[in-house]
């Protein structure tokens, strides 16, 4: 089995993303290993009035840090935060490079045929790019049902 030191859990808020950071928490609270937090936010736009460019904020991504900070990471888990400016697929893919990560665990929303094509695929991206390996996550785990006792007895007798 691979050493697994540091994970990377690419967040872009959404309900898949929330379900990947529960399981990127439970590994690297498992094998000990660092966890590294990132968002890539959208480069800030430049306005232009009259050949003036207009500055951006001093920060454009306040919110996005904010946001980020606010996610609980239960337990005992190292724990680094990150956001970044640029293209989402190959932001995940540098950072990961940078900081030599042992998995990558995303959340994928899970689009399929022409929803795909028009918005594109940031986990396949990665998927397919990354020199370590990535656990894409869709939906929560399935809660194990509890077998009622006279079906589990039936079963045994058979």
């Amino acid at each position: 089995m691979l050493p697994i030191r540091t994970i990377l859990h690419p967040t872009d808020f959404s309900e898949p993303s929330d379900y990947a950071l529960r399981l990127a928490v439970a590994l690297a609270r498992d094998h000990g290993a660092r966890l590294v937090l990132l968002h890539v936010a959208a480069p800030p736009p430049a306005f232009f009035s009259e050949a003036i460019l207009i500055p951006a904020p001093p920060d454009p991504h306040e919110e996005e840090r904010q946001r980020l900070d606010r996610l609980a990471v239960p337990g005992e888990v190292p724990t680094e935060r990150r956001v970044v400016e640029g293209s989402p697929a190959e932001e995940v893919l540098r950072s990961a490079e940078d900081l030599g990560v042992d998995l990558i665990v995303m959340g994928t929303h899970g689009r399929t045929g022409l929803a795909r094509l028009l918005m594109g695929s940031v986990a396949e991206l990665v998927v397919r790019k990354a020199a370590c390996p990535v656990l894409t996550v869709k939906t929560p785990f399935p809660a194990t049902s509890a077998v009622p006792e006279m079906k589990r007895a039936e079963a045994v007798n058979a």
